[in-house]
């Protein structure tokens, strides 16, 4: 029998107080309100850590180290005790036949309750022959892990999009998960890499609530890419004031302008970077002077420069006093009064012409 939560955490230590305000940060840092608690504390405490199998397919491992830099929760806490990862090439200590071994059993005794998280994408020239694993084309791999699983989750624009091993021309054929495995529910957690606290909160809410989170119709979690990183962008003033850095490293860069004019992707891109941010949430591209890349959208990769803007987006223009947005009420509001009085008096002209 898996052990569950919160008797993994009872047997190394950890007390009832600090355990419910794990539930209490990591429900936080889901989105969620305080009354969910009781149901995380709950879930935690009597469900069986959920099997996870993590495999590698083209890609870079930077999903990976993300994850590993998780800090609401501890990766550490989803991979000791919140989850029974049992397979990830990356992390575990397990090689050769013994470790594939256990991708065979898992499949076997968790028919149907596993859930199989993907990094990277598989490639299907040449029958897959541009990445093997254990021997075998990693194609083959991925669809016999995903034949008994429950559910998958696409880690990264690799495995959500194709990303940079999918970009034209595209000599390996490598293309997303969902284009290989088409009956089997999947969660798309782009991003190149993902925001490490978006993946674990993933797992988290998975393994609490024994259900997907509520996904968008491009099938990411709605909790994490509802809103573009525009929205919430610190430098969003400045863009609504027509303050934007003309050139890297001028006056305007120095005083924190907004990035657009430099091509920053944020208006066009969904995800949680400027609300959560990067490791423990001490910064994110923008934050550190760089324009947003657009790196969790589809096709990122081939829509030409970083540095040139995607859309034309008209802002409120230069910045106003309160005395000039009054006055130009003002002359809109005369304006509209003038053409009223010209509307009335053709009527009256031709109202008077038709009784004559």
């Amino acid at each position: 029998m898996t052990e569950t939560f919160y008797e993994v955490l009872r047997r190394q230590g950890i007390s009832r107080r600090s355990f419910l305000k794990f539930c209490s940060l990591t429900a936080a840092s889901m989105g969620l309100g305080p009354e969910f608690v009781p149901t995380m504390a709950h879930a935690l405490e009597t469900k069986p850590r959920t099997p996870v199998l993590w495999l590698h397919g083209l890609e870079c491992t930077c999903c990976s180290e993300a994850f590993l830099r998780s800090a609401h929760p501890l990766a550490s806490d989803v991979i000791l005790s919140m989850i029974s990862l049992d397979y990830d090439d990356t992390i575990m200590a397990a090689a050769g036949q013994q470790a594939e071994a256990i991708v065979d059993e898992i499949i076997e005794k968790y028919n149907g309750n596993y859930i199989l998280a993907v990094e990277g994408n598989p490639p299907l020239n040449e029958d897959g022959m541009y990445c093997i694993i254990g021997g075998k084309p990693f194609l083959d791999q991925l669809k016999k892990a995903a034949s008994n699983c429950k559910a998958i989750i696409s880690w990264g624009s690799c495995a959500s999009w194709g990303c940079v091993q999918a970009a034209r021309p595209n000599p390996t054929q490598a293309v997303p998960v969902h284009k290989v495995i088409r009956d089997k529910p999947i969660i798309k957690v782009p991003g190149c890499p993902p925001i490490p606290e978006v993946m674990t909160a993933v797992i988290t809410y998975i393994a609490t609530f024994e259900r997907l989170p509520e996904l968008d119709r491009q099938g990411r979690p709605k909790m994490f890419y509802s809103q573009r990183i525009h929205d919430k962008c610190y430098r969003r003033p400045h863009f609504d004031a027509g303050q934007f850095v003309e050139q890297w490293d001028d006056d305007s860069a120095r005083k924190g302008f907004c990035l657009y004019k430099m091509g920053c992707k944020g208006p066009t891109t969904y995800n949680a970077c400027s609300t959560t941010r990067w490791y423990g949430g001490l910064s994110f591209p923008i934050q550190s002077g760089h324009g947003c890349i657009g790196c969790s959208e589809e096709g990122f990769w081939d829509n030409g420069s970083f540095y040139d803007r995607l859309t034309k987006i008209n802002h409120f223009g230069i910045e106003a006093n309160a005395d000039q947005v009054g006055l130009a009420a003002a002359g809109v509001v005369g304006a509209a009064v003038a053409a009223h009085a010209a509307v009335s008096a053709i009527k009256r002209a031709r109202q008077k012409g038709g009784n004559e």
